[in-house]
């Protein structure tokens, strides 16, 4: 199966955020390279919010281009299986944490937003992986910094689309 094939597939699972749902999958039917940076109308992107829910805290990226705090996450690469495993990879390379687990469930959210040109628009599928305990991050050329954050200080330090996959991790979690 494709990583595209594999993106229709999840989002058709996906029951939250029905008019978003169908915005990334009728984006990706008029776009078959959809899946890839190089489609200037907009990609699919795969992000994870790391997570320490036994010390109540989350792993958050400086983002080096960027300068604000966000989840892990990227590009879809060619030689990813799937969304699931885009997000694992891109949360272990920018966390420099091995034996991440993505959170039953499939994603947690959706959250498209407006980029720089070339490209107009990032169709990010959010997931959310936990950390052990002892996790040992690194931080990646990607960041400027990574640091763990209480739950109650996120709201503090990131954006609005960052405490929304946050919130939502949190039902997952049952919190």
């Amino acid at each position: 199966m494709s990583l595209y094939d594999d993106a229709v597939l999840v989002l058709k699972g996906y029951e939250d955020q029905p008019e978003l749902r169908q915005a990334y999958l009728d984006h990706l039917a008029a776009h078959p390279d959809g899946m890839g940076k190089a489609c200037h109308a907009g990609h699919l992107t795969a992000s994870a919010l790391v997570v320490d829910p036994g010390r109540g805290r989350v792993l958050l990226t400086l983002h080096r281009k960027l300068r604000m705090w966000l989840q892990m996450g990227g590009h879809c690469e060619p030689g990813d299986p799937s969304l699931t495993a885009a997000a694992l990879r891109e949360a272990t390379e920018e966390s420099g944490i091995t034996g991440l687990t993505l959170l039953a469930g499939g994603p947690v959210r959706l959250d498209r937003h407006a980029i720089p040109a070339p490209c107009h628009w990032h169709f990010d599928v959010q997931y959310a992986a936990v950390a052990a305990p002892d996790a040992v991050h690194a931080i990646s050329d990607e960041s400027l910094d990574l640091r763990w954050f209480p739950y109650d200080e996120v709201a503090g330090v990131a954006d609005a689309s960052v405490v929304r996959l946050l919130e939502a991790t949190l039902t997952r979690l049952g919190t």
